[in-house]
């Protein structure tokens, strides 16, 4: 008789797009978890395969150490600063990110700082906050 094989259990336990939730359903059976305090997520994290996270949640060697299943980490953002890389490696677990994921949301800021930069944006708010308005200091690079 052949065993039926079970679905890998996820844990998100920091809010994500809804898309990114269905997009794991179609492979995993996922729980949502979110605002976890560390003692919560020490008890449930050994029941998963995989847990997902953003900036909220970190995931510790001691939270690593109580995920005996667990077999991924992933980082719904760029940064690796909330997971301790070394103690996953030490066990094996591999440990993913989205590198590129903020990408155009830093462009834009960039160029929107530059734009008020270039446009003296913070004086000239500064000016109509005293209830003056210096036209001409607020021309930018005209």
């Amino acid at each position: 008789m052949k065993s039926e094989s079970r679905r890998p259990r996820v844990l998100v336990c920091d809010s994500i797009a809804p898309v990114g939730i269905e997009m794991l359903r179609g492979h995993a059976e996922v729980e949502v978890k979110t605002g976890l305090k560390l003692e919560e997520l020490l008890a449930v994290i050994g029941d998963y395969e995989a847990v997902v996270t953003r900036s909220a949640t970190r995931i510790t060697a001691e939270v690593i150490e109580h995920g005996l299943r667990l077999k991924v980490i992933g980082r719904a953002g760029a940064g690796l600063d909330n997971i301790d890389v070394v103690a996953a490696q030490n066990r094996e677990i591999k440990v993913v990110n989205c590198p590129d994921a903020n990408t155009l949301a830093v462009a834009e800021h960039t160029m929107a700082l530059l734009l008020a930069l270039a446009r003296g944006l913070a004086r000239a708010d500064l000016s109509l906050k005293k209830g003056q308005w210096e036209r001409v200091n607020s021309w930018g690079l005209v």
